[in-house]
């Protein structure tokens, strides 16, 4: 009979947290790196190894591979010859152990989780509580595989119940144009066949838990059907010239795992969960010898990509910035940005509209000012801010217009596609939406050299703040125009395949 102490499993979880925050794992390393030697896309080609040398970076810094650090996400499977030495129960324990890597002053973690989620959704502060599924099963062991989800990517997932003759392939290659690049692509999509509706949710989630092998599948060939449609799905996917970021190109998805469990005769549940560029999850056991032994990796595992010099990058002064400036810049083109940017999200922008509806002066002067939407990591000393990627623009279309009309702005910054309404408000108001590359979140924080809470400072990581940047890395994705690169760029690499070259 194993025994498993309390502490050790709350060790563990703190441990396993803090430690997918800042680490890749090897086989998503190797994956990315092999995309990047194969990308003919140069703007594809460009976000990948900002991916890529952020993914170093934060190894070595070791400190958060994206700012959203995600809701933990725990599945456990507990022998049921073990025994334990507590006093809280499961849940408590996880929680205590996501308390512990969150509010690590050494390597401080984003608190994202509001508590309830209708009415005040106020920030529980530890991000906590997290989201538990346990199962007994034969042994004395307990094995746990633990993620923390980025919002950008649980925000797109997608349910549908087939009939059991329709095309699983034909409604994926539908869907996944519909879910835009508010995932952060390249990454990996988990599909989850049959159960009912809720277990094919949970088995798409916990396929995203697995290695990346999708190329020994390619080698091997495929030994059943569930295999059968993961290469066909590869395939297709990446046949539709989505790319890195949604700019277009060869690579969509680094894989495709595909769960399946037996349904009712009349249903096909089918659920499809995307895991982002900063996809985050181990998996360990606890014997009852001790808390769990997490290695990091040595860094001579990463690529060493340097930064391309073939960009052709822009110089951009945002404090002498004038309208004809801006209305020069053209799709897909890369800026590089220094002094001073305002930033805000969701929260932001509901209290700003609340202001303006009652109006009552703006605490901050947005007239002339770019506004990037992030809520960034805690800075530890020696840093401005904590890693501060970008947050997905589309959540912010409903207030576009609101903010180039009466704010002043001259654009905004994000990441993934605008709506077809707020594009046309960007074409009218002369104004042009940039993006940084989600996913690159520690790379970004080193161009920001200040940073202070300007505004809203009740809202936590939501608040308005003030950044001096230098050098900051985004690309035009809507110009002045109205035209699109998340359109564009699709469109020129659909149905070119990555396959042959991977094979």
């Amino acid at each position: 009979m194993t025994t498993i102490k309390q502490a050790d499993f709350i060790d563990s979880i703190a441990d396993a947290l803090q430690y997918i925050s800042c680490y890749h794992s090897q086989d998503f390393i190797d994956a990315m790196y092999r995309a990047w030697q194969l990308e003919e896309s140069a703007s594809a080609k460009n976000a990948i190894s900002q991916i890529l040398i952020n993914s170093r970076l934060s190894a070595e810094g070791r400190r958060p591979i994206c700012q959203d650090t995600g809701i933990v996400v725990a599945f456990i499977k507990v022998g049921m010859d073990v025994q334990w030495e507590r006093s809280l129960d499961l849940q408590q324990m996880v929680d205590e152990g996501v308390r512990r890597a969150y509010t690590n002053a050494e390597n401080p973690l984003r608190a994202s989780i509001v508590s309830p989620p209708i009415g005040a959704r106020k920030n529980t502060g530890d991000n906590t509580p997290a989201v538990v599924y346990t199962e007994l099963v034969e042994g004395n062991t307990i094995e746990i595989k633990i993620a923390a989800k980025g919002g950008g990517s649980e925000n797109k997932t997608k349910f549908t119940v087939l009939n059991p003759s329709d095309s699983i392939v034909d409604w994926v290659v539908e869907t996944v144009p519909k879910m835009g690049a508010g995932w952060c692509p390249p990454g990996v999509l988990g599909i989850g066949i049959g159960g009912s509706a809720e277990k094919s949710m949970l088995l798409a989630k916990e396929a995203l838990l697995d290695p990346i092998d999708i190329q020994e599948l390619i080698l091997r060939g495929p030994n059943d059907v569930a295999e059968e449609l993961r290469l066909e799905l590869y395939d297709a996917v990446n046949q539709l010239g989505i790319g890195a970021q949604g700019l277009g190109g060869l690579t969509t998805v680094l894989d495709v795992k595909v769960n399946t469990y037996p349904t009712h005769a009349a249903s096909m549940p089918l659920a499809m969960i995307p895991n982002c560029a900063a996809t985050r999850h181990i998996h360990f056991t606890l014997d009852g010898s001790g808390p769990a032994i997490l290695t990091p990796p040595a860094l001579e595992n990463w690529p060493v990509i340097e930064k391309d010099t073939q960009a052709n990058e822009t110089r951009v002064n945002l404090d002498t910035l004038s309208r004809d400036d801006i209305t020069a810049w053209k799709p897909g083109q890369n800026l590089l940005l220094n002094g001073t940017l305002l930033t805000g999200r969701d929260a932001a922008h509901k209290r700003i509209a609340q202001m303006l509806d009652d109006c009552e002066p703006l605490p901050v002067d947005f007239s002339g000012k770019f506004i990037y939407y992030v809520g960034p990591v805690d800075p530890i000393e020696g840093e401005a801010v904590g890693p501060a990627g970008p947050t997905t623009a589309t959540r912010m279309d409903k207030f576009t217009d609101m903010m180039l009309d009466k704010t002043g702005i001259y654009g905004m910054i994000g990441k993934a596609e605008r709506g077809a309404e707020t594009i046309l408000s960007i074409k009218a108001h002369k104004s042009v939406y940039l993006i940084a590359v989600g996913g690159a979140a520690y790379l970004v924080s080193k161009a920001i050299k200040k940073a202070r809470v300007v505004a809203f400072e009740d809202l936590g990581m939501e608040a308005i703040y003030e950044f001096i940047v230098e050098d900051m890395p985004v690309t035009v994705a809507v110009d002045a125009t109205g035209e699109s690169v998340h359109r564009t760029g699709p469109e020129l690499w659909k149905n070119k395949s990555v396959r042959v070259s991977f094979g």
